[in-house]
Parts: structure tokens; C-alpha cells; sequence
């Protein structure tokens, strides 16, 4: 059974998102999921400096990780109808 970001214990990953957010996320293979968390997680880190970050202080470092940690789910997986599946080389 696949772990979900909403058992006990959350990750920095689960704070500030919606509930939306949330369900999307563990809409995603367990595989899928571990990329968004640790994309997310080094993103968190890179760009809380405002000067790292492209829209300097226009976006928050939560925004600007929540974007990078999407594009490196998409990078592998792809949406086909309702499901997330792993792209064909």
C-alpha cells in the first residue's frame, strides 16, 4: 500500500499546501511521490534566499520548491486520464 502525505507524521512537504495540493500528491505512484518530496526538499533549501530565487521576492521560496518539485515529477511521469504513469522512452 502506498504511503500517504496525509499519515501521521507530516512532512515539511505538507505544510502550507492546500487540500487540493494534497490529493494530487497522493494521486501520484508511491515512485512519483518520492521525487516531489525530495525535489521539494532540496528546492526549500536552495531558494530561501530571495536572490536565488528567478521572481526574486515576488514568489516564496514554498512557491518556487511546490513549481520545481511538479516539473521533476513531470520530467518521468505523465497524466494519462485520471492516472499518473511512468513515460515511455
Amino acid at each position: 500500500m502506498r504511503k500517504s502525505t496525509k499519515e501521521k507524521g507530516k512532512s515539511r512537504v505538507d505544510k502550507g499546501l492546500s487540500s487540493r495540493t494534497i490529493k494530487q500528491i497522493d494521486s501520484l505512484p508511491e515512485h512519483a511521490q518520492h521525487i516531489y518530496k525530495k525535489a521539494h526538499a532540496s528546492a526549500i533549501e536552495q531558494y530561501q534566499n530571495p536572490e536565488k530565487r528567478r521572481g526574486r521576492k515576488k514568489q516564496s521560496a514554498e512557491e518556487v520548491a511546490h513549481k520545481t518539485a511538479w516539473s521533476a515529477v513531470k520530467k518521468e511521469y505523465e497524466k494519462k486520464g485520471n492516472r499518473w504513469v511512468k513515460k515511455s522512452e
